[in-house]
């Protein structure tokens, strides 16, 4: 999707909060890059809606603050499928 540099800053941050996803996540549902949701997430929206940046940036910071936690938790459920498929055979 096209969208108008002045319009996409509010539509990213509306859906990130709305969801409360990550940037990776809203970048796929947008179909743009996680480069492009951070820059105007954190810039572009600070100019256009300084409230709005204030939610999102909320929720920025939890993300980050849950990140190890993510990523154990993945690396968890990868090494709990190789031995699932290693006790298949």
């Amino acid at each position: 999707m096209i969208y108008d540099n002045d319009e996409r800053p509010k539509l990213l941050a509306a859906y990130m909060i709305e969801h409360q996803c990550t940037v990776r996540a809203a970048a796929g549902a947008f179909g743009v890059s996680k480069s492009t949701v951070h820059k105007d997430i954190t810039c572009r929206l600070k100019r256009l809606d300084p409230a709005l940046c204030a939610q999102v940036n909320a929720l920025l910071m939890k993300n980050k603050s849950e990140r190890h936690l993510r990523g154990g938790n993945a690396t968890k459920l990868k090494y709990e499928r190789q031995n699932e498929q290693k006790y298949q055979k």
